[in-house]
């Protein structure tokens, strides 16, 4: 399996497992980062934004911000614009938790490229958004 996608694909699941274990005392996941990014400093947004925003389809983020708010993350409010639909914004607790997830995470993207100089750890990003360049560009 010498292929960049079984590689890239490799790393991305066990980035994942180990992140989802660094951040469970903090009772979060990796999958919630994209909500928890997209809603920082105070951001209200629909669910539809936010499934747009993370690139999953409307049925996966309902699913997610059902357990984020049962688990306290976010909340929801009418859209004054939109009898129908919620502005989703996160919770104090959520937003309290925030700096030590992100510590949390800084210390597994270090231990990831452990050794690398600060020009490979370049290269590597370089070449990565590269591949999600290509990949966008299909997908489009």
């Amino acid at each position: 399996m010498a292929t960049p996608g079984h590689h890239i694909s490799r790393a991305a699941r066990t980035m994942a497992r180990l992140g989802d274990a660094r951040l469970k005392p903090l009772g979060m996941s990796t999958g919630q980062l994209p909500v928890l990014v997209a809603l920082k400093d105070g951001a209200k947004l629909s669910q539809r934004e936010l499934a747009r925003w993370a690139k999953v389809e409307q049925p996966t983020m309902a699913q997610m911000l059902t357990r984020m708010e049962r688990d306290g993350l976010i909340q929801r409010e009418p859209d004054p614009e939109d009898g129908r639909s919620s502005l989703i914004s996160l919770t104090e607790m959520a937003r309290a938790r925030q700096g030590a997830a992100r510590q949390v995470l800084a210390e597994g993207n270090a231990a990831a490229v452990r050794g690398f100089s600060p020009d490979e750890v370049e290269t590597l990003l370089s070449l990565l958004r590269r591949v999600i360049d290509n990949i966008d560009a299909e997908e489009a």
